[in-house]
């Protein structure tokens, strides 16, 4: 087989789509590509394989990104990355650490700051019997526009933030830096979205009127042990982001 792109490996849950799953991978290793990666994707029995699932599944999974616009298929010639496809998608929750990952991915990011901070009184609950966290800020922008999307905020326990080196933050998540670069056994990640409107600080960082709607999402990350290691706050921009929750029947 002549080159072509290699996507992340996947750990499937079985209580989840298995099409939604592999598609989120796939969307997370493809947003999170080098930049000289190939464009071009596996076959369809060759994902298949790789991921473990039938070729009727990675077919509905391929559909999925393909409806996105990340990728394009082409009958005797392949399916191919589209290196100009929009970044911004809907905000999905479907109880997967590789959804929470690909929704992440994509994006140039920025670090604003970094260091170590008392935790905050609206965090204390999840930092019992720590007086710091180690607190990262970063912006996130289209890749090509250049125009902002989001910014994050995570406290992350400080033996954890040891082990952080800030260059993967600025090409991947927060959450695949613990799990695949720190090595933190990831049991559980509890979501929350809410409407809020822009601060000052956000409405700056964003370039959105002051008090304009946007998406305020937090994340806690657990570890196998229970302990909360990041708590995750990301503002998005109301007018390049939706939310969405997928529910599948128990048959």
């Amino acid at each position: 087989m002549t080159s072509s792109f290699a996507p992340d490996s996947l750990v499937l849950n079985r209580k989840l789509p298995l099409w939604y799953q592999v598609s989120q991978s796939l969307r997370a290793s493809i947003l999170g590509r080098s930049p000289d990666a190939s464009l071009r994707l596996p076959t369809e029995e060759q994902l298949a394989a790789h991921y473990g699932v039938s070729v009727l599944t990675m077919r509905q999974a391929l559909k999925e990104l393909e409806e996105e616009g990340l990728i394009s298929r082409h009958r005797r010639r392949g399916t191919f990355i589209e290196p100009a496809a929009r970044r911004a998608s809907p905000v999905r929750l479907l109880g997967s650490i590789d959804a929470i990952v690909a929704q992440q991915s994509g994006e140039r990011t920025t670090i604003l700051g970094h260091g170590p901070e008392p935790v905050p009184g609206d965090l204390a609950e999840y930092f019992p019997g720590s007086a710091e966290v180690v607190a990262y800020r970063r912006l996130r922008c289209d890749d090509e526009s250049g125009e902002p999307t989001n910014w994050a905020y995570n406290a992350v326990r400080s033996e954890v933030a040891a082990a952080i080196d800030l260059t993967d933050l600025t090409r991947w998540p927060m959450t695949k830096v613990l799990r695949d670069a720190v090595g933190v056994d990831i049991a559980r990640i509890t979501d929350t979205v809410e409407a809020r409107l822009a601060d000052p600080v956000t409405a700056d960082l964003l370039r959105v009127p002051l008090l304009s709607p946007i998406l305020h999402y937090t994340g806690v990350t657990y570890d196998g042990e229970g302990r909360v290691v990041d708590v995750a706050r990301i503002h998005y921009r109301g007018d390049r982001f939706s939310f969405s929750v997928t529910v599948e029947s128990s048959r």
